[in-house]
C-alpha cells in the first residue's frame, strides 16, 4: 500500500502504513547470485485480489503492485487474483486468439522489474496470475493448475475457484483465487461452495494432492462475506468515525472461522481498511443507487500453514523439512482505483523457508560476452535424477522478458541416448551452439534459460550477459532480393500457428505479432509485393530461410461480388475471375513457388483479401489436412517449442528444429 501517515480522520481509504520489508539478516557472499542469497533472507510474497466488474484495465497499477516504492526490490513473488473479467462471447473469442488485456497489463508493468509470468489459469471471468523474479525460476517446480465451477450447480464458471500450485525451494505452496456466491443470506452456500472447491481440486504427484495438503495455502478473492445484524446507517457511521473494530465481530467470515470446520487453521490480518464493496463506479462513495447495498469486506486474503505436530501432514504425507513461518507485513485496500464497484486489496507476506533445494536442476555456463558468432556456445550440466526430454530446449531471452515462451531465439537441448553418456553429462556436461542466423544483432543484455518440457518450467538460468554483434547490412535492405528467383522463399509470409504465444525464432526476429486475424490460417501462404516489404508490419520475410514442407494450396472462392475493394476488382478483371494463391510444389528435392495469376503477386493487405476470407475456407483447408493426415502425408515433425502440442511422439535424432 502507498506509504502514508496513520489514519487520523474519518475519510475512507486511510490505513496504517506498510512496514519496510525485512532485509538480509547477514550479508550474502560477494560471489553469490541473487538466488544464492535467497536461503539467507526472509522471501516475501505479494498477493492481490480485485473484482474488476468487467471494466477495462486502468492506465497505471504501480501503486497496487507496490512498484517504485523500494519495496518491490525485496518482493520475490506476486500472485494476482481477478474476478469478473469481461467474459462475453466477443471478448472470449478475442482472448482465445491472444492474451487478455488484464494479463497483458500486468506482464508489461512487471517485466521491467524482472518479474516473469510463472503460471496463469482462467475460468471465464476468474483469472489467477503468478509472477516471480527470473533468478528464482529454477527453484519453482511441479507447477500445476486447476479450476472448479460452482455456478448453476457446477455447470457455469461465473463462480468457483482457480488455483496454481508449485514447489518453492522444495516447499509445496498453493494459491487459490475464488469468487463465491453473493448476498447476505447466502453464507451457507458460500461454505458449501468452498468445501466443494477443496474437495474437487486434485493435483498429480506423490505429495500435496489436495489443496489443504500443501505446506502453505493462500486463499483470496471476492469471497462475498457480508456484515450481519447491523443496519446500513450504523455501518456507514462506523466507517466515517473510523471505528471499524465495531464491525469486525459481525463480519460473516470472522464468525465462520470459529464455527466452520472447513476454515479451521486459516488466518487473516486485521481489517484496518474500510469495507471494499460496494462503491459507485468512478468514485469513492458507497452505493447511492436505489438498492443501497450495505458496505462489506467482500475482498479478502487469508493463509494457512499445514500443521506438522504429529509428523505427518494431511493425507499421510510427510511435510517438507525445515522451518516454515509466515508473517503478514501489510494488508490494505487501494482507494485510488475507481474503475469497479470493488476496491482492490493487497497483502505482503514474509515467508521463511529453510530451503531444501540450493542448486538448480540444470546449470548453464556461458561466456560473459558474445561479440562473434563462434562465441555463442552454451555448456550445461544436469543434476542427478533430472528427467530430461528430447523436447527440452534452451531459450535466449532479452533482459526484461515476460514469460518462458517470450524468447528471442532457441536451440534444442542435445539429447544423447543411452546410459553410456550419463557419466559424461554429469562430469563434463553437454554443449550446444546457436547458429549465426538465430543470434540477435546489435548490443543488449540477454539471459539463457533451460526449458524442461516435462515440468513445463525453466530448470536453469544464467546471469545476464552481453551480446554485441554487428548489424547485417543485407538484412537491412528488404528490396535487394525482390527480383531474385533463387530467394523466393524469403519473400513468402508464412502465418503463425494457432495458439502460438510467441513467434518461432526460425520464422521471425524480435517481432511479436499481435494481429488476431492471422493466427488461425495455418499453412496459408501470402506473397507481398516487393514495394511493400520495407514497410510491412507482418513478420519479416527476410528472416525466412526455408518453407515448411507439405503446405497445401488454398483456393479462394471465385465469386467475390461482396468485396468492395477497388484493387480487388481490378485484379479480378485482369485474372478473368480466377483467384488463386501461389502453389508450392516439390520436384526432385527442389521446391518451386508458382503464381497462378497476377493477383497472387499483389499485396493482400492492399487487395483487402484478409477481411474477405470466409469461414468455409478454414473448413476446406482443415479438411485437406485431415485427408492428408489419413494418407500419411503429414508426419509428426520437430518444430518450434511453441508448437509442441499435438505431436505425441518424440522426434528422431538428427531432426532440425
Amino acid at each position: 500500500c502507498p506509504r502514508r501517515s496513520p489514519a487520523t480522520t474519518s475519510r475512507p481509504g486511510r490505513a496504517p502504513p506498510c512496514p519496510a520489508l525485512p532485509r538480509c539478516p547477514r550479508p550474502c557472499p560477494a560471489s553469490s547470485s541473487p538466488a544464492a542469497c535467497f536461503s539467507f533472507v526472509l522471501p516475501s510474497i505479494t498477493v492481490v485480489t480485485w473484482n474488476v466488474g468487467t471494466a477495462m484495465p486502468p492506465n497505471d497499477v504501480t501503486s497496487l503492485l507496490h512498484l517504485n516504492t523500494g519495496e518491490t526490490n525485496d518482493v520475490d513473488m506476486i500472485a494476482i487474483g481477478l474476478q469478473e473479467v469481461n467474459s462475453k462471447i466477443n471478448k472470449r473469442l478475442k482472448d482465445a486468439l491472444f492474451t487478455d488485456q488484464w494479463s497483458e497489463l500486468f506482464m508489461d508493468v512487471l517485466s521491467p522489474f524482472h518479474f516473469i509470468l510463472v503460471s496463469t489459469v482462467r475460468m471465464q471471468g476468474v483469472i489467477l496470475l503468478v509472477f516471480a523474479k527470473y533468478y528464482h525460476l529454477p527453484f519453482l517446480q511441479d507447477i500445476q493448475t486447476d479450476c472448479t465451477r460452482t455456478g448453476l450447480g457446477g455447470y457455469w464458471g461465473n463462480k468457483g475457484g482457480v488455483s496454481v500450485r508449485l514447489s518453492i525451494f522444495g516447499h509445496m505452496v498453493c494459491f487459490l483465487n475464488c469468487h463465491l456466491p453473493a448476498h447476505l443470506e447466502k453464507a451457507e452456500q458460500r461454505k458449501e461452495d468452498f468445501a466443494t472447491i477443496l474437495h474437487m481440486q486434485q493435483f498429480e504427484g506423490p505429495v500435496a494432492n489436495g489443496i489443504l495438503d500443501h505446506d502453505l495455502v493462500f486463499w483470496f478473492g471476492d469471497l462475498n462475506f457480508r456484515i450481519e445484524s447491523l443496519d446500513i446507517c450504523f455501518v456507514k457511521y462506523a466507517i466515517d468515525s473510523n471505528v471499524l473494530s465495531q464491525l469486525w465481530e459481525k463480519d460473516q467470515l470472522n464468525i465462520a472461522k470459529s464455527t466452520w470446520p472447513v476454515l479451521r487453521g486459516f488466518q487473516e490480518g486485521p481489517l484496518n481498511f474500510p469495507p471494499t464493496f460496494k462503491f459507485d463506479v468512478g468514485t469513492n462513495k458507497y452505493d447511492s443507487s436505489a438498492k443501497k447495498r450495505k458496505p462489506a469486506w467482500t475482498d479478502r486474503i487469508l493463509w494457512k500453514i499445514k500443521p506438522t505436530s504429529k509428523g505427518l501432514g494431511t493425507g499421510g504425507h510427510r511435510p517438507s523439512h525445515g522451518v516454515l513461518s509466515v508473517s503478514q507485513l501489510c494488508y490494505c485496500s487501494h482507494m485510488e482505483y475507481t474503475v469497479s464497484d470493488h476496491k482492490p486489496v493487497a497483502a505482503i507476506f514474509a515467508v521463511q523457508f529453510a530451503s531444501k533445494v540450493d542448486k538448480p536442476l540444470v546449470e548453464i555456463y556461458v561466456a560473459d560476452e558474445w561479440s562473434r558468432p563462434e562465441q555463442a556456445v552454451v555448456r550445461y550440466k544436469m543434476a542427478v535424477g533430472f528427467h530430461r526430454s528430447s523436447w527440452d530446449w534452451i531459450g535466449l531471452y532479452r533482459v526484461g522478458f515476460r514469460h518462458p515462451k517470450d524468447y528471442v531465439s532457441y536451440v534444442w537441448a542435445r539429447s544423447d541416448d543411452g546410459e553410456r553418456c550419463l557419466e559424461k553429462q554429469l562430469v563434463s556436461g553437454l554443449q550446444v551452439m546457436f547458429s549465426e542466423e538465430a543470434l540477435p544483432k546489435g548490443n543488449g543484455e540477454y539471459i539463457l534459460g533451460y526449458y524442461s518440457n516435462t515440468s513445463n518450467s525453466i530448470a536453469g538460468v544464467t546471469e545476464p550477459f552481453q551480446i554485441s554483434l554487428p548489424r547485417s547490412e543485407e538484412g537491412s535492405s528488404s528490396t535487394d532480393s525482390s527480383g531474385s528467383s533463387s530467394e523466393e522463399d524469403d519473400s513468402t509470409l508464412v502465418l503463425l500457428a494457432p495458439k502460438s504465444r510467441s513467434p518461432s525464432p526460425g520464422k521471425m526476429k524480435r517481432h511479436r505479432s499481435r494481429s488476431p486475424s492471422l493466427a488461425k490460417f495455418q499453412g496459408l501462404i501470402l506473397r507481398p509485393s516487393s514495394r511493400d516489404r520495407g514497410t510491412s508490419r507482418s513478420p519479416s520475410p527476410q528472416s525466412r530461410r526455408s518453407l515448411p514442407r507439405n503446405i497445401p494450396t488454398i483456393h479462394l472462392p471465385q465469386e467475390h461480388h461482396g468485396v468492395k475493394s477497388k484493387e480487388l476488382g481490378q485484379a479480378a478483371e485482369s485474372s478473368e475471375g480466377s483467384l488463386f494463391y501461389q502453389t508450392v510444389q516439390e520436384q526432385g528435392g527442389l521446391r518451386h513457388v508458382t503464381a497462378d495469376s497476377s493477383l497472387a503477386r499483389a499485396d493482400p493487405r492492399n487487395l483487402g483479401l484478409l477481411p474477405a476470407l470466409r469461414l468455409e475456407m478454414i473448413d476446406q483447408a482443415l479438411g485437406w489436412r485431415r485427408e492428408s493426415a489419413d494418407q500419411g502425408y503429414y508426419p509428426c515433425q520437430r518444430m518450434s517449442p511453441t508448437r509442441l502440442a499435438g505431436c505425441g511422439t518424440s522426434p528422431k535424432e538428427g531432426h532440425s528444429p
